[in-house]
Order: C-alpha cells, then structure tokens, then sequence
C-alpha cells in the first residue's frame, strides 16, 4: 500500500529495525539552508503555499524544478502569482512525477506534518488546501513548532564569514527546544572572479576589524571571524568549491593575486584561481583543527547553468546541475597531503555531487584517518543524489570502504521547513539495506547489535562527532 507504516521496508529486519531503533530518533540538522532570522520571528504562514513552496520567493527549489519541467510560468513558481494558483500548479506537477522523489516525499510532508492521506492530485487538490490551511491558521504551525513537530535538536545555518550573526545570538537567548547555530560558509572570500569582490572584502574587514590590503590581513580577518563563529558556538565549516584544483604558491604571488582583485579584476588564469583558493583553504583548515571544527566540502556542482533564469529570478532558484570535474581526487589528496603534514588536517566530510567521485574520495580518505575515529567521513547522498537509490550507493560505498556504523547520517540541505521527513525516508533505507545483508547471510541476525548501529547512525554518532552540545 502506497506509504504505508512499513514502505521501503521488505523484510522483517527492516521493519523491526526501523520501528524499534530509527523511527523515534531525534534529528541533528547539521546542514541546511534555513534562515535565523525565519526562526527568530516565527511569523504565522498565511496558507499552505508559502510554507511548501514559496515564501516570499524563498522556497523548495527541488519543486521549483518540476513545476518548470511541466510548463509552468515563473510567476507561479518564484514570481507573485496568486498563492492557490502556485499550489495548483504544483500539484498537476506532481501528478506527472512517480518515481521522482519529491513524489513521495511531498506525500509525506502532508501526511506527517497535517496527517492529510490523500493523493496528491487535481481532484483531491481543494481538500488538500482547505485541511491544510485550517492547521497552518494555528500556533502549531509557525516556523520553531514545525521543528519541535518533528523532534529535530539543532539545525546548522549557513552563514558568511561576514555576517553578524545577530538572529543567532538573539535565538541563543530564548528558551527553545532546539539548537541553531551557524557554519561558517567562505565562499565568496575566493571569488575573485567575481563582480563585487572590492566591496565584499571591505564588508568582510568591517566585520573583522581589519583593513584588508595584503593576503596576510585577509587570513588574519579570517581567523577572527573563525574566532568569532566559535564563541557563538559554531562549530561546523562549509567549502563550497564546486570545482577543486590544487596549486602551490608564494605570499608575494598571493599579495599580487589579492590586489589585482581589489582594483576590480575579474579576469584571472585558471593557475592564479587555483593558487588563491589552495592557500585559503590551507589556512583555513589550520583555523579549524585548532578549533575542533568539522569542515564540510561540497564539490563537483555546475551553479546558474542558464544565465537567462540567473538573470530574470536569481541565484538559488534551482539552477545549478551536477559537475563533471576530472581529477578531483587527485586534487583533493595533494591539499590534504599538504594540511597533514603541517598538522593542520581537521574533521572533514566529503560530498561530491557526482557520484562517479564517491568510490575514489572514499578510498582516498582512507589515507588520512590517523588520530581519531572516523576522522573523515563521505557525506550522505547530496542533492540530485538524494534519492532511495542514491542513498544506497552512498551507504554501500561507505560501508564497503570504511566504517558504515560511524557514519553521521542525513541532512537536510533544504530551504524548507517542512523537509524534516526526508530522513524518516533515509532511516528507512536504512533499515531496508541492512535488513538485505541479513537475509542474504551477510550480516548477523542481531537485533541489538544491528539496532544500535540504526540509532547510531540517525542520531548519536552526529551528536558525538560535532560537539554542538558542549558549546
């Protein structure tokens, strides 16, 4: 039956699995796209649109692809368009979407969040709002409480090394049942390709307190600003690198790199990017092992492949694509051949969003585990990846490469507030995945033995390797 208690779960291991060891798991957020600032005002929805699609033009971008895909105008998707008109058109969307996973997880989304169990369809479409809005009018519906809802204990933010991490603090002061803290997003400090990139290094000094004229100052801002995350009590980083190539350099070859940013170049080789960006992330990772910190590296994405949507809607609109990077392992173990011979070598969780990068990112991490457990990690399966299938994969590669039971488990990497069921579909891939190995001889049939790795795995090994609960 579509959904039903033990979807996804097809055997008896699974099903015990799940029910009795990943089902009542609280949640750890360790990466997401929400805002503090959506947190600390906890504003009422004004109906079911703004809270599952469109907010303001904030939203699920994963849907906003669909509703593309099947013709839909922009104007009901990121646009102003009438906010029941949005919905509809998501769901004729949805209609023609089996197999996609957003099928079954915005099946989901109603069912455990407004306990509505109709189809998603043309039909059922007015009854689907009406019960749903009729919920959304309560303070059981507000941004925090959908959280409490679904016993998640802390969400990580992503934040600029430039931001003042107000709401933060703000949100630190009130009694909630949950954490948010930041993660420490530095992007843009290698953008030099970018437009903006003079008055983004003025922000970023601002912030430190620093004049920003040598490259020396910009580590020295930087390191204040790790400084400062931490004393708010970040604890996690985010690379967001999209493509990787290592490259030695000289401090006067970075000064010269730096200051030709600064008068507003945008045209740099691909050797001058790659020398920039290797000594940023060096320095960095020395600022993270000295802090404890878990640094997260998103790789190998294609960002704003249509320069006609970026130009007419934006960025973070459902844009970007998987990249083809070649080499990207390679890259990846001179950096941190480099960083561990300095001892500078932190925490780290790899992603990359193709998974022809897994099975050699996997191995190779295997070369730098000395001094802790499970020092580095492949991350769950991200985004386009983040499918029954994908998840598998990732699972399986983890477990044939390394150590599947000191895994961190899932997140979010959403926008949405009402995404929190996306790891009830991971736990139960979980479960599904184990409960295979068992019937084929592969795995004992130890209920406890394989219960506890499930509840390691959804919740405590997060809860041990990022310490959020001891800042």
């Amino acid at each position: 039956m579509f959904l039903d208690q033990d979807f996804l779960l097809e055997n008896e291991t699974a099903k015990a699995l799940f029910h009795k060891f990943a089902e009542e798991q609280p949640i750890i957020d360790y990466h997401c796209h929400l805002e503090p600032i959506d947190m600390f005002k906890n504003e009422q929805y004004a109906n079911l649109t703004q809270v599952w699609l469109n907010d303001r033009g904030a939203g699920d971008h994963y849907k906003w692809r669909l509703m593309r895909a099947n013709g839909v105008p922009e104007e009901l998707i990121s646009g102003n368009g009438d906010d029941y008109d949005k919905f509809f058109a998501f769901v004729k969307t949805i209609e023609k979407a089996p197999g996609n996973p957003i099928f079954e997880w915005s099946h989901l989304e109603l069912r455990r969040y407004f306990d509505i169990d109709l189809t998603i369809n043309e039909k059922n479409a007015p009854e689907i709002w009406r019960l749903a809005n009729e919920k959304i009018q309560t303070d059981d519906y507000r941004p925090k409480q959908l959280l409490e809802m679904m016993n998640v204990k802390a969400v990580c933010t992503t934040d600029d090394p430039a931001d003042d991490l107000h709401y933060h603090q703000e949100l630190a002061k009130q009694n909630n049942a949950f954490k948010v803290l930041p993660t420490f997003r530095p992007d843009n400090v290698w953008g030099i390709t970018a437009d903006g990139y003079p008055a983004y290094i003025e922000k970023l000094g601002q912030a430190a307190g620093i004049t920003i004229k040598t490259f020396a100052d910009l580590k020295q801002a930087l390191s204040q600003r790790v400084d400062y995350f931490h004393s708010i009590g970040g604890r996690l980083a985010d690379q967001g690198l999209n493509t990787y190539y290592y490259h030695t350099s000289t401090p006067e070859a970075l000064d010269e790199i730096l200051q030709a940013a600064l008068s507003g170049k945008t045209a740099f080789t691909a050797d001058e990017v790659a020398q920039f960006v290797t000594a940023i992330q060096l320095h960095l990772m020395a600022e993270y092992e000295k802090h404890g910190w878990t640094m997260q590296m998103h790789m190998n994405a294609l960002r704003n492949d249509s320069r006609t949507l970026k130009k007419e809607v934006g960025i973070n609109v459902g844009g970007d694509s998987m990249g083809d990077q070649a080499g990207l392992a390679h890259n990846i173990v001179a950096l941190f051949d480099e960083a561990e011979a300095a001892g500078h070598l932190p925490k780290t969780i790899l992603y990359s969003l193709n998974p022809t990068d897994w099975l050699p990112l996997a191995t190779a991490m295997q070369s730098f585990q000395g001094g802790m457990v499970q020092k580095l990690q492949l991350g769950c399966a991200w985004w386009f990846n983040d499918t029954a299938e994908g998840m598998r994969q990732q699972l399986t590669t983890m477990a044939q490469q390394s150590l599947l039971a000191n895994f961190t488990g899932m997140l979010t990497d959403s926008r949405s507030f009402l995404s929190y069921p996306r790891h009830e579909y991971f736990r139960r891939v979980l479960c599904q995945l184990l409960g295979e190995w068992v019937d084929a001889g592969r795995l004992p049939a130890d209920e406890a033995y394989l219960g506890q790795i499930v509840a390691d795995i959804c919740y405590n090994n997060a809860y041990n390797y990022f310490g959020f609960f001891e800042a």
